[in-house]
C-alpha cells in the first residue's frame, strides 16, 4: 500500500490530504499533464488519471493523454473542451506560485501543517503528524 494511503487510514480523522500542483519545467509535457488531470478532475476521475500520467511519466505525450482519458471512459468532447478552459491553467499558475514561495523544488514534496517533511517513511509522517497533532492542542 502506498505510503499516503498507510498515512490516511492510520489518521483517518486527523489528516487532510491537500494535492497542489507543482509541473516540473524541465519535463516538457508536466504542464499539459497537470492540465489534463484537472480536466479529469472535472468528470470525478482526477486521482485515477493522476496515477496513470505518473506510472509511464516518461513517456507523456498526447496521444498517452487521449489514451489515459478513454481508458476511464471520459466524456472527450467535454475533457478537450475543459483541457482549453483558462481557470485550469490559472489554478495550476497559482499552485505553482505558492509552491515556489514555501520553497518546492521538485516533486513530490510533502509538507504536514506547513512543515516540510523530509523522512518520507510512514515513521517519518507519523512523527510529524504527532507533533502537529501536539502543538495544536496546546
Amino acid at each position: 500500500m502506498p505510503v499516503l494511503e498507510q498515512v490516511l487510514e492510520k489518521n483517518p480523522n486527523q489528516v487532510k490530504l491537500v494535492f497542489k500542483n507543482f509541473p516540473i519545467r524541465n519535463h516538457q509535457f508536466a504542464m499539459p499533464a497537470a492540465i489534463a488531470a484537472l480536466a479529469a478532475e472535472r468528470q470525478g476521475k482526477f486521482w485515477e488519471f493522476h496515477d496513470l500520467l505518473f506510472k509511464d511519466y516518461n513517456h507523456l505525450n498526447e496521444q498517452k493523454v487521449k489514451e489515459i482519458a478513454q481508458k476511464l471512459k471520459l466524456d472527450m468532447d467535454k475533457f478537450d473542451k475543459d483541457r482549453k478552459d483558462p481557470q485550469i491553467r490559472a489554478m495550476i499558475n497559482r499552485d505553482l506560485a505558492e509552491g515556489n514561495q514555501a520553497g518546492v523544488r521538485g516533486t513530490p514534496t510533502v509538507f504536514v501543517n506547513g512543515r516540510l517533511l523530509r523522512n518520507r517513511s510512514p515513521a517519518g509522517f507519523q512523527q510529524l503528524i504527532e507533533k502537529a497533532l501536539q502543538k495544536q492542542e496546546q
